[in-house]
């Protein structure tokens, strides 16, 4: 299997000063992963690719919708609850030892239900954040979400979205007004058969990076030589909504930035005609931002 490294450099120094602004630097890595049904084998996948990565100084990486599990919408989909939870404590280990943080989509399961998943470790080791896609697009074994992601990863307030959550603009837009910086994006999008909505992927993803002035880091799936699976196209996105990097279609690519993150009091205005509605929304985030899925 080949894998294709491409990397770009926007280099700034790490902290510094611009007038009243500050910023600092992020370096992530956007992996293309190809998943398989079998855990163990994505989890040791999934492990190599954080060690080198992190060797290569890249703080955070970024994995696809159900990179631990495979990817299905059937109700027979049942991945093994222990062999996830195994592969969890073995990658955040892994973090832990080689000093890098990870966005992981995963299936988890409590109380009988299961969720369509990501789990956020941070560079020490620490779950940060465990997020459940909220609006789900047919996945028949799977419970919605319930909070919208707020955190902060490597010093950089931050969301998660998982895959059909890129239509629901208030899923960005709230962190956006509480401050978030970046919204990680992993998602296993339809596949080429379904040339018609590879466009409108991309117009999505984009508005919600320009409309919240938010850097997107994407992990999409790839697509498969028969066109099944997903459609690849991985991408970063800057604050304006101009795509920085997007991979192929088919490869297991790999995408590295170094983001240049505005630090300091950014939040968005909470005035206006919709003022008070979208206070009541960021209150109603940040209440629930801890709640477990159960």
């Amino acid at each position: 299997m080949t894998l294709k490294i491409i990397p770009v450099v926007l280099a700034l120094a790490t902290l510094r000063m611009a007038g009243a602004e500050a910023s600092l630097n992020l370096k992530v890595a956007v992996v293309q992963f190809r998943s398989s049904f079998d855990v163990p084998q994505n989890g040791e996948r999934i492990a190599a690719h954080l060690r080198r990565l992190a060797g290569e100084g890249v703080q955070v990486a970024v994995f696809p919708e159900c990179a631990l599990t495979g990817y299905d919408t059937g109700p027979a989909f049942a991945p093994s609850a222990t062999e996830v939870e195994t592969a969890e404590r073995q990658l955040q280990q892994t973090c832990r030892n080689a000093e890098i943080a990870a966005v992981i989509g995963t299936v988890y399961k409590v109380n009988g239900r299961a969720y369509d998943a990501a789990v956020v470790f941070d560079s020490h080791g620490a779950m940060v954040e465990r997020y459940g896609k909220v609006y789900l697009a047919g996945e028949e074994w799977a419970t919605p979400g319930n909070h919208v992601a707020y955190f902060e990863l490597e010093g950089v307030p931050s969301t998660i979205i998982i895959c059909h959550d890129e239509r629901y603009p208030e899923l960005v837009r709230l962190p956006a007004l509480k401050g978030a910086r970046i919204v990680y994006y992993i998602s296993s999008e339809s596949g080429m058969r379904e040339e018609h909505k590879l466009l409108p992927y991309r117009a999505q993803v984009m508005a919600r990076a320009v409309e919240n002035g938010m850097f997107v880091v994407q992990a999409n799936a790839p697509g498969n030589p028969d066109l099944s699976g997903s459609h690849g196209q991985s991408r970063i996105i800057a604050t304006d909504g101009n795509v920085l990097k997007e991979a192929s279609f088919f490869e297991e690519d790999i995408l590295v930035e170094t983001l240049a993150i505005q630090t300091g009091s950014l939040q968005r205005p909470l005035e206006g005609l919709l003022g008070k509605w979208w206070s009541q929304g960021v209150d109603f985030m940040m209440n629930n931002r801890h709640r477990q899925l159960d």
